[in-house]
């Protein structure tokens, strides 16, 4: 496990990304995307536009992982806005066999510098998005450090979305539903597991080895929470359809998950 705490010198949270750090199989798609989504949304609606994910960390697998990207629009997202910002992801998906799908989320830019979402939209574009298109909005937002403060906000809400993956469990019918629901929910418990730690640890990561690992560091009165969480950390890279790995995550690890994280740093602010 690599001793970089993610910080910049004045210890304060570096961004990870670069388009700098973009890989060659990559380098087309993203081209494209900087292209369609320039066309598409045009200056009356995107404010501006960020990569994020494995891609501008510079970690990506061809054929495995997918293109993410988050449009800061001028106004609240419509249902128009949706719908184009879904016929780009199928463009982008259909044309580059680099690409394991595209993602693209929504929202609009005052949102996202808003005082309820400063540490969690406002963090997430700030630190974990790689400007792409426009004007970048880090520049009006704070500099972060890994305080409880940020942890809560951040993933203090794994509580919240347990009533709703119990039924996702409960409806997966399929392997392909098992894989696809395995990977978003360990991703989510692995962040949740390393963002109780965050603070103690002192720096920011996004590699999922290394949140379980440094789970594992802070826990080490819970042997079998850590085996778990390493566990998620590596369904997140390589998903799997086994009903058993499904229901640990959803039955056993992320209920005790969400009730330590609140116990620990508050449970985070409602929104509207």
């Amino acid at each position: 496990m690599s001793d970089d705490r993610g910080l910049a010198q004045d210890g304060t949270i570096a961004r990870e990304g670069s388009l700098d750090r973009v890989q060659a199989p990559f380098a087309p798609v993203v081209a494209a995307a900087r292209s369609r989504i320039a066309e598409v949304f045009g200056p009356a609606r995107l404010d501006s536009a960020y990569l994020y994910g494995s891609v501008p960390r510079g970690t990506a697998v061809p054929g495995v992982c997918d293109l993410d990207l988050l449009l800061a629009l001028r106004a609240g997202p419509t249902g128009a806005d949706r719908a184009d910002a879904d016929a780009v992801e199928a463009e982008l998906d259909a044309s580059f066999d680099a690409i394991d799908g595209a993602g693209i989320l929504l929202s609009g830019a005052d949102t996202l510098l808003s005082d309820l979402e400063r540490h969690d939209g406002g963090f997430f574009l700030a630190c974990l998005c790689t400007p792409l298109l426009g004007d970048d909005l880090a520049e009006r937002l704070p500099r972060y450090r890994p305080t409880s403060l940020l942890a809560r906000e951040t993933n203090g809400d794994l509580c919240r979305l347990l009533p709703r993956w119990h039924e996702r469990a409960a409806e997966a019918a399929t392997d392909r539903e098992r894989r696809a629901m395995s990977r978003g929910v360990a991703r989510r418990i692995v962040r949740t597991g390393f963002t109780l730690v965050m603070p103690r640890w002192g720096g920011w990561t996004s590699d999922l080895a290394e949140s379980a690992e440094l789970f594992a560091r802070y826990y080490p009165h819970r042997p079998e929470r850590a085996g778990q969480m390493r566990l998620a950390a590596r369904t997140g890279r390589v998903p799997t359809a086994d009903p058993a790995v499904l229901s640990m995550l959803v039955d056993d690890l992320a209920p005790w998950l969400a009730a330590e994280h609140i116990a620990v740093h508050g449970e985070k602010a409602p929104r509207p």
